[in-house]
């Protein structure tokens, strides 16, 4: 998103004390791919073609890996939704020579495309592989071009793009300076997702979903050792024929 005067004192307004972040339960995701095309269509993600992908080309915020467990005949396929991890202390923000990604007060970690001159160390440094980089100029055909999204910049050639937990949905709901309440509003992936897998919310609010599922038991957050501190945390798997 770009930065506006509307924007800045939009933020100017907005409680200090919020912390935005995302639970993901791994015993609910099913692989699919349903948070990856809410993502797309939200964000104004460049449709991507064969050329570009044969080139190994290609621009996603969000990504479910899957990944296989166990040996033949008693493997079982895994599935886990990688994206921008949002962390407090960011690999990405202290190598970009433009100060186009830092981290706000609410939690997330801003991408500022304007002022992105697209060096990629931001991308070198980020252990998730969360950022795409923008290799040409996005065109849709014209019979999609009513599904673009007015409230999201549409990126040029050379930028680097990532989740930013729609940042956009998260202004339009804290417009007037108080905290929404829970489930009023939600990123495009949270309100895709069939299964309830992710949860979006307050970290800070004790009242809050989010909240309650940093105390479960099967919550981690991934390549902890790193330090990075991410706001998204998962929720492991549950093997019911494990012993």
């Amino acid at each position: 998103m770009v930065a506006t005067p509307d924007l800045e004192r939009d933020l100017a307004k907005r409680p200090t004390d919020t912390s935005w972040g995302m639970v993901v339960d791994l015993d609910r995701c099913t692989g699919c791919q349903g948070c990856v095309i809410a993502c797309e269509s939200e964000n104004n993600i460049p449709i991507n073609n064969e050329t570009h992908f044969n080139q190994g080309r290609a621009i996603s915020w969000i990504r479910v890996e899957r990944y296989w467990e166990g040996e033949f005949p008693d493997i079982k396929a895994r599935f886990i939704p990688l994206f921008c991890q949002h962390c407090e202390n960011a690999p990405c923000e202290p190598v970009c020579p433009v100060y186009a990604t830092y981290h706000n007060q609410e939690g997330l970690n801003v991408q500022v495309y304007n002022r992105c001159v697209g060096t990629r160390y931001c991308a070198n440094n980020c252990p998730y592989h969360a950022r795409s980089f923008n290799f040409w100029e996005p065109v849709w055909p014209e019979d999609l071009r009513n599904q673009l999204n007015p409230d999201v910049t549409i990126r040029s050639r050379g930028v680097m793009e990532k989740c930013t937990m729609c940042v956009q949905r998260i202004r339009r709901a804290t417009r007037s300076g108080s905290n929404p309440a829970e489930g009023s509003f939600a990123p495009a992936c949270v309100q895709a997702c069939p299964t309830n897998a992710l949860v979006f919310g307050d970290l800070n609010d004790s009242n809050s979903k989010v909240f309650e599922l940093l105390n479960d038991d099967r919550n981690y957050t991934v390549m902890k050792e790193l330090g990075t501190k991410p706001n998204v945390t998962y929720l492991k798997k549950v093997d019911a024929h494990a012993k």
